[in-house]
């Protein structure tokens, strides 16, 4: 009897032991990305982090006036992008895409990524927590595509 109550309270202190614990929380794709704000970026990528939780991708956005901007789009975990065709090999740095995403409430030029397109027409998902990350591939318009005009002054 006394072995029963030793380890019935052994694991109710465990049990007190584990809810003392700080708990992190994942953020809510709302909290951090804004809907209303949709980005299409022509770049060059500059780095590839495929790590835990969240990949990113980082690119150089070139202006019409030579102006460059540094962009980073949050992607799915490495598991989900490599379901969708996505490793280290298929984006090296250097390769040009167009990059389909969602503006940071807090950066202005950090994003979460919804599709790549690359300049043979490949497209692939980010397939993270954007809305359609883990869909269908957008396909691009016309003026996504070919932006008509690039006003630098805004900048």
């Amino acid at each position: 009897m006394r072995v029963a109550l030793a380890v019935a309270m052994l694991v109710g202190a465990l049990g007190l032991l584990v809810t003392t614990l700080p708990v992190q929380a994942h953020h809510a794709f709302a909290a951090t990305f804004d809907t209303s704000k949709p980005v299409v970026v022509h770049c060059v990528i500059t780095k590839v982090e495929l790590i835990n939780p969240h990949s990113w991708f980082w690119c150089d956005e070139k202006a019409a006036g030579g102006n460059v901007t540094n962009w980073g789009f949050e992607g799915g975990s490495p598991n989900s992008l490599i379901r969708h065709g996505v490793t280290k090999n298929t984006i090296p740095v250097g390769t040009e895409l167009i990059i389909q995403g969602y503006q940071s409430k807090a950066f202005e030029h950090k994003g979460v990524g919804v599709n790549m397109t690359f300049p043979d027409g490949r497209k692939f998902l980010f397939g993270g927590s954007a809305p359609g990350a883990e869909s269908e591939v957008a396909t691009l318009t016309k003026d996504e595509i070919a932006p008509t005009s690039k006003d630098d002054s805004k900048k």
